[in-house]
């Protein structure tokens, strides 16, 4: 063949087949479009819990005093020395008591000293019933060494009366006496020195009393005395 001789185009037998011309920036085929969610449905606000209704306020009664009979040899001496002058001997929590009347007080915790060797008065100390007749319930507590044993004598007084002083049984109700008349108004009769003890002398009213206010004060003693106005 003469070198100015071309071979013919197109394809020879037994040449692969060229492969198939690539198109250049051939635009891309749009992605299939995702298949839309449905709409959430609106959430509803959440409902308010509907208002407890306010609690009620539970007033609740003072405890009652259950008592049982005092019966033992010591409260039968009592009954048969002093009778109708005593209420029925009673306990309350293992404590013993007798409510006298008031003239009967002073020979009974005689008796209970000199007698039954209730020889040290521990206290001696009032409650303030103001609603009562006798608004005032004075206690005398006894104990016996002897006998390792407690007892109390009560006497009901009312506003304006005296209690009988136990000063000359018991050294030991000289101040107890003096600090009831302090705190409750309640004089003593026979008591040597019948003053306030923990009060200044001229303060005005009886801080234990149920009608006197926690934080009530004599308010002229104090401006007086401390040159300042109540605390109150």
């Amino acid at each position: 063949m003469a070198e100015d001789e071309k071979p013919p185009e197109g394809p020879q037998s037994g040449s692969a087949e060229p492969a198939a011309p690539v198109e250049q920036n051939a635009p891309e085929k749009p992605a299939a479009p995702a298949a839309e969610k449905p709409a959430a449905a609106a959430e509803k606000p959440a409902e308010k819990p509907a208002p407890k209704p306010a609690a009620k306020k539970v007033v609740k009664k003072p405890a009652v005093m259950e008592t049982a009979p005092w019966e033992d040899e010591l409260s039968g001496r009592i009954k048969g020395l002093f009778g109708d002058r005593i209420g029925e001997p009673l306990t309350y929590r293992e404590q013993d008591f007798v409510v006298a009347d008031l003239d009967a007080v002073e020979e009974l915790l005689a008796f209970l000293r000199d007698e039954e060797g209730f020889d040290y008065l521990v206290d001696l100390t009032a409650v303030d019933y103001p609603k009562k007749e006798k608004r005032f319930e004075v206690v005398w507590i006894l104990y016996s060494f002897s006998k390792n044993t407690r007892v109390r004598v009560k006497a009901l007084v009312a506003e304006g009366e005296k209690a009988p002083t136990a000063s000359k049984l018991y050294s030991t109700s000289d101040w107890a006496e003096r600090e009831v008349f302090d705190m409750f108004g309640i004089e003593f009769e026979g008591h040597p020195n019948m003053t306030r003890i923990l009060m200044p002398d001229e303060w005005e009213g009886y801080p234990l009393r149920k009608d006197y206010g926690l934080i009530e004060q004599d308010e002229g003693w104090v401006r007086e005395n401390l040159n300042i106005e109540s605390a109150q």
